[in-house]
């Protein structure tokens, strides 16, 4: 595990290569607005696939990195996303780009712009919880690249069911909040749920090689 820090327009960004031995691929992935890297599925996907032929780069914004709480706007989380990717795609590798939550609408918002891969949106927040009218369907249908959303089958960003037809693959974890954590009565583990997820990315990325 290697750390790389990236002069942004936005800011100051860091990288955290998960490097594979043979890599074939380079996951590019960045967090939400409400937490950082150290998110469980994160650190999930962070700790198997290198061992598939994926290197997983786990991407802090610029506004994280400075130590604050609050996310910026869209356009400037965008920003900092371009900036770090020359240093993404450096090793020469195709580049997929992805994220949870506000992370996942950045890779989508700017796949096609930056030669991307692939999409993996983790937890992409379709709506605001309540708040079903204001769909969020646009980025995620825009993305022009093959997409993968893991969802949570309760996130109140977007259960399942709602999100519209389309030409991306979504996996379901069954009781799954925003954050992929499962309540103790669910019937499957929280470890089997982060399973569900990595499997399922590991899976999907071994269909676009």
């Amino acid at each position: 595990m290697t750390t790389q820090t990236i002069t942004t327009d936005a800011g100051d960004a860091r990288i955290t290569w998960h490097e594979a031995r043979r890599a074939r691929l380079v996951l590019a992935v960045g967090h939400g607005a409400g937490g950082g890297i150290e998110a469980r599925d994160l650190q999930a996907l962070a700790g198997t696939l290198p061992g598939h032929g994926v290197t997983v780069a786990l991407v802090e914004q610029p506004w994280r990195v400075a130590g604050k709480k609050v996310a910026p706007a869209p356009r400037t989380l965008d920003t900092g996303w371009r900036g770090v990717w020359p240093a993404l795609a450096k090793p020469g590798l195709p580049v997929i780009s992805g994220g949870r939550s506000a992370g996942a609408r950045v890779a989508c918002r700017t796949a096609t712009e930056l030669g991307a891969h692939a999409v993996l949106a983790l937890s992409f927040p379709l709506h605001p919880p309540g708040r079903p009218e204001k769909s969020r369907a646009e980025e995620l249908l825009g993305a022009g690249v093959p997409t993968l959303v893991v969802q949570g089958g309760n996130d109140p960003f977007g259960r399942p069911e709602e999100f519209p037809d389309g030409s991306y693959e979504l996996i379901e974890v069954p009781h799954g909040d925003h954050g992929f954590a499962v309540p103790k009565r669910a019937e499957i583990t929280q470890e089997r749920a982060l399973e569900i997820v990595t499997a399922g990315v590991r899976e999907w990325v071994s269909s676009l090689a």
